[in-house]
């Protein structure tokens, strides 16, 4: 399959290298716009974005996805099968919803229904749940709403932060 990813977090990344290290073809990455960082402000990437240039695939950092004709057309160049996301931090459009076959899957770190949205983690620890989780859906145009295929749930420890 033809897959662009999206993710900015390192906690995406080990997805991204899974898939490259398929049978599948990463067409593209999509990741956040560098931003100031350190002491320096200087412009650092995102973790997505960082390992997607040591690893020479095609990198995209839109400062915005809504309503940009031009990211949407470079994704259509793309071709996508299926788009993978995991903490890609931004709302998809119904455009790029419905460009893939396959749809958009994602990944989403927690039990759904119970913490869509962002922080699931955080608010897992910080309401003191018992377990956790991690999610793979498909996305619809709500947040963290769509037809979930897996869960696979994780126990809390008294030491997880």
């Amino acid at each position: 399959m033809n897959i662009v990813f999206m993710g900015s977090p390192a906690i995406a990344v080990p997805s991204l290298k899974a898939i490259l290290a398929s049978n599948h073809k990463v067409a593209g990455v999509v990741s956040q716009p560098d931003k100031p960082a350190g002491r320096g402000r200087d412009l650092t990437p995102p973790p997505v974005a960082a390992f997607a240039k040591e690893h020479g695939l095609p990198l995209f950092q839109p400062d915005k996805i809504r309503s940009n004709a031009e990211f949407l057309e470079q994704l259509t160049r793309l071709k996508p099968d299926v788009i993978a996301i995991v903490a890609y931090g931004k709302i998809l459009p119904k455009e790029i919803l419905n460009l893939p076959p396959h749809g958009c899957v994602n990944v989403h770190f927690s039990l759904l229904p119970k913490y869509r949205g962002a922080a699931p983690l955080q608010w897992a620890l910080i309401n003191g749940d018992e377990e956790t989780g991690v999610a793979v859906f498909r996305l619809n145009e709500g947040v963290d709403t769509g037809p979930v295929f897996v869960q696979r749930k994780v126990m809390i420890h008294d030491e997880d932060n």
